[in-house]
């Protein structure tokens, strides 16, 4: 009992290591929170600092989801992977470190769902860059993609090996996205939401 309280905590802190404050200042000598979004993600690294300080905060995000997920693999093989993984979450999207003030979910997430089913990784990776493509916005192409993962989870149950944890945990995944987006959404409907053009 006391190993899978450390593990959660441990996993919160994890995911509230916040890689785009830390890109931010250590590489580029500013705080990201007082630019574009002034959100703590990927996204906003992108579109503040560029494509490589973006791509390193994005993998640092995923692979915090990763190895949260991982640790009851090595010590407490009892505690779903998948529940502490969620914890890394909550900890990316409400950082300790950053006055709770985080990210959209996303990336990290994905690195949940990479530990415990890569294919549905691959799946949600390949399906957000079709979205993207077709739409030009990082906002809607992730909430798209979060629900292309319910589905996927939903299917993987019905056809390959029932995993109802996997459901119910990606639904959550789901609604934490859908709840970070909120400004978007209204951005979207108002069809004042910014696009890529790189793509």
């Amino acid at each position: 009992m006391v190993v899978n309280i450390i593990l959660i905590v441990i996993a919160y802190l994890l995911g509230s290591i916040p890689s785009a404050l830390i890109v931010g200042k250590i590489g580029y000598g500013i705080d990201i929170r007082e630019h574009g979004s002034g959100n703590l993600g990927g996204t906003n690294t992108f579109r503040t600092l560029g494509k490589k300080a973006g791509l390193i905060v994005t993998l640092a995000d995923i692979l915090k989801g990763t190895l949260a997920a991982s640790l009851p693999l090595f010590f407490a093989p009892e505690l779903h992977p998948l529940l502490v993984g969620m914890v890394a979450v909550i900890g990316h999207m409400y950082p300790v470190f950053a006055g709770f003030k985080g990210g959209k979910a996303v990336a990290t997430s994905g690195g949940v769902l990479l530990l415990y089913n890569w294919p549905l990784f691959i799946t949600a990776l390949l399906s957000f860059f079709i979205f993207l493509k077709l739409t030009k916005m990082v906002s809607l192409s992730s909430m798209l993609t979060a629900v292309v993962c319910v589905l996927y989870s939903i299917v993987f149950s019905l056809i390959i090996r029932v995993d109802i944890p996997l459901i119910i945990i990606v639904v959550l995944l789901a609604s934490f996205v859908f709840y970070r987006h909120r400004a978007n959404i209204i951005r979207i409907r108002n069809k004042t939401e910014p696009k890529i053009k790189w793509l």
